[in-house]
């Protein structure tokens, strides 16, 4: 049912070329088109590019294997033909082209990956164009609070959500941060607007959000899922006690001094092997010890690892240039005006990484620690850097969080040109509607199906009941109005040409259900929501309630419905809110005559060639069709004729 629609690789700067091209809409075309083109053009662009990468690593790995063949060759002929002196050279030119083929190899291996993921991105960025749900990548997964007051009713979370259509973030705080402002249940003006005001800014620097979302998909070992710094920060906060591991490093540092004193003496002095004897002891101590401080060694090499995946969105934030008192620099400024900067921590970060990656070679790592204790000092020296980072790293996952988060919002207006920002207000002038919306549609409906209206309300307590047939509308209209004040009090666009509303508290009774389990019917549940959204309404300290009922009393009998609405309906209007209730049950239209602030309105469909039309337009007054029985009759059911 749809409603509501109308070198070894190439250089930096071509990356940068080929990642972010400008783009600009053709003048005099629908804007969406003209903006998934562009889209289309970019993901082409990038295909080739790789193709062109591709290649050229097949033509590296080919040379390798060349000059690996003719270093054996020539060596041979060297040893054979001439000095050893001749065939030593000959192996170490040789080695020292096929180091240079192995690093350009890599290079290029690595451009290959970014061009991938651009790729990647740019793919999702269609798909969330076409509402292709098996190319948007899901959401984190997060069970929806039955008692949220719209969570569940308006999509917003869980599979082909509207939080998955937006969230573009590589992080699960980033991703987290976004549902928390889709799911504010009592939104702030002020907030709003900076977001709104941060979400302007971003959305003509598509060469900064492309990068943003490069850079963080760099940082998961897996794009697919979202990288939880999190446990880094938890890790980080955990109290070590060093004093054991610095006593053991001193004692251990003097036994491998003593191990080298002894040998130099055993070597030049003619002493006897005494060093074999001080070896046997260090060794022993060392081993001793090793297993109580590896897992202190194995979580420093973890947060190095981190922290250097992380590098790329630092140092990309680092030395942007940002324009001059730009809201967007000021949230960025933990990472280019405070100090120390990332790059400072960074190159500590190189340095003891470079030691601690001894591990990957076994046979190095071996002869290493068996003359000084390397592991155990690089644990010290990660520990004593973690007491520096654990103060710095969250301000900057708490900036990298909210701009993770805005970028989803500033995408979303890029793929979306034809929608616009709300004017979200506190109060509006004497006689302007508390709440309007022009060639309003539903964002999770495909845009060629998407049928758009025009909707207002008037004055606090106005209440509008919609009619309808059964698959006229009437629940996607509730749920277009409902989803286009979450994206409204988020800060992002709404699928609508011109949305004017004051602060509302939104709340739904839609999706209702029996709990076997809890021996609750469906009526009851019913009941119990209502009772909740009353609750709210009667509250006067908090912003008014936008509240959408979906076929008010539908469990129970159309006598008891009639009294119980009109009782309901009436302690709505005297509350603090506005709201649209909708019911095929067309008794309910004489609602309008007994509560003021009550106003009908209705879709409608017609019978064509023996087949049910929907426009799915909104209309003025009571429902003047009703259409159970023509459907029973279409699908081969029996019906009265008298009826």
């Amino acid at each position: 049912m749809q409603c509501c629609g109308k070198a070894a690789g190439p250089s930096r700067g071509r990356l940068a070329r080929a990642h972010y091209p400008k783009e600009t809409l053709p003048m005099k075309a629908d804007p969406r088109q003209a903006r998934r083109q562009v889209i289309v053009r970019h993901l082409e662009r990038l295909g080739r590019s790789l193709d062109g990468l591709r290649h050229l690593s097949s033509r590296y790995s080919w040379i390798r294997l060349g000059i690996f063949l003719a270093g054996v060759a020539g060596a041979a002929l060297a040893f054979a033909f001439g000095p050893s002196s001749a065939g030593w050279i000959v192996i170490g030119l040789f080695m020292a082209a096929f180091s240079l083929a192995v690093f350009g190899h890599r290079r290029l291996d690595r451009s290959i990956r970014r061009f991938q993921l651009a790729s990647h991105i740019v793919q999702v960025q269609v798909a969330r164009m076409d509402l292709d749900w098996k190319g948007i990548p899901a959401s984190p997964v997060t069970p929806p609070s039955p008692e949220h007051p719209f969570e569940t009713d308006l999509n917003v979370t869980g599979d082909r959500s509207l939080h998955q259509l937006l969230d573009t973030a590589l992080s699960r705080g980033g991703s987290d941060r976004l549902l928390r402002w889709l799911l504010d249940t009592v939104p702030d003006l002020s907030r709003i607007h900076q977001r709104q005001a941060l979400v302007r800014e971003m959305l003509p620097l598509t060469g900064f959000r492309n990068r943003l979302a490069l850079n963080g998909a760099l940082v998961s070992s897996d794009p697919r899922e979202r990288w939880d710094g999190e446990r880094l920060v938890s890790w980080l906060e955990e109290h070590t006690d060093q004093a054991p591991l610095r006593r053991y490093l001193f004692l251990l540092g003097a036994l491998a001094l003593t191990n080298i004193i002894l040998l130099g003496l055993s070597l030049f002095a003619g002493l006897p092997a005494y060093w074999a004897i001080s070896l046997v002891l260090y060794g022993g101590v060392y081993l001793y010890k090793y297993r109580e401080f590896e897992d202190v060694f194995d979580q420093a090499v973890y947060m190095v690892e981190t922290l250097n995946r992380f590098r790329a969105v630092l140092s990309s934030l680092e030395h942007y240039r940002y324009p001059k008192g730009s809201r967007l620099g000021e949230l960025c400024a933990p990472f280019w005006r405070d100090h120390p900067r990332p790059s400072g921590y960074l190159r500590k970060i190189t340095r003891i990484a470079a030691g601690a990656s001894m591990q990957e070679n076994q046979v190095f790592w071996l002869l290493f620690n068996a003359a000084v204790p390397w592991d155990l000092y690089f644990g010290y020296r990660l520990q004593l850097y973690k007491e520096e980072v654990k103060t710095i790293l969250p301000v900057w996952l708490e900036a990298w969080y909210e701009l993770e988060a805005l970028n989803s919002l500033a995408n979303f207006a890029y793929l979306n040109p034809e929608y616009g920002f709300p004017a979200v207000v506190t109060e509006v002038a004497e006689g302007q509607p508390v709440f309007s919306a022009r060639d309003t549609g539903h964002p999770l409906i495909p845009h060629s199906q998407r049928v758009r209206n025009d909707f207002s309300i008037s004055q606090l307590g106005e209440i509008v009941l919609v009619t309808g047939s059964n698959m006229s509308g009437k629940s996607t209209f509730l749920r277009t109005l409902g989803v286009n004040l979450c994206l409204a009090f988020a800060g992002a666009v709404v699928d609508s040409t011109g949305l004017q509303t004051v602060l509302f508290r939104v709340f739904t009774s839609m999706n209702l259900s029996d709990s076997l389990s809890d021996g609750i019917s469906y009526f009851y549940a019913e009941v119990r929501r209502l009772k909740s959204l009353l609750k709210e309404v009667e509250r006067k300290d908090l912003p008014p309630v936008f509240f959408l009922i979906d076929e008010i009393f539908r469990g129970t009998n159309n006598r008891e419905r009639q009294i119980g609405s009109r009782a309901y309906v009436q302690a709505l209007a005297r509350g603090n809110g506005v709201g649209v209730i909708s019911t095929h049950d067309l008794e309910l239209v004489t609602l309008e005559a007994q509560v003021k602030a009550m106003h009908n309105y209705h879709f409608r469909e017609e019978v064509l060639d023996g087949r049910m039309q929907f426009d799915y337009r909104l209309r003025p007054g009571p429902s003047p069709t009703t259409n159970a029985l023509k459907i029973m009759k279409l699908e081969g059911l029996p019906v009265d004729p008298g009826s």
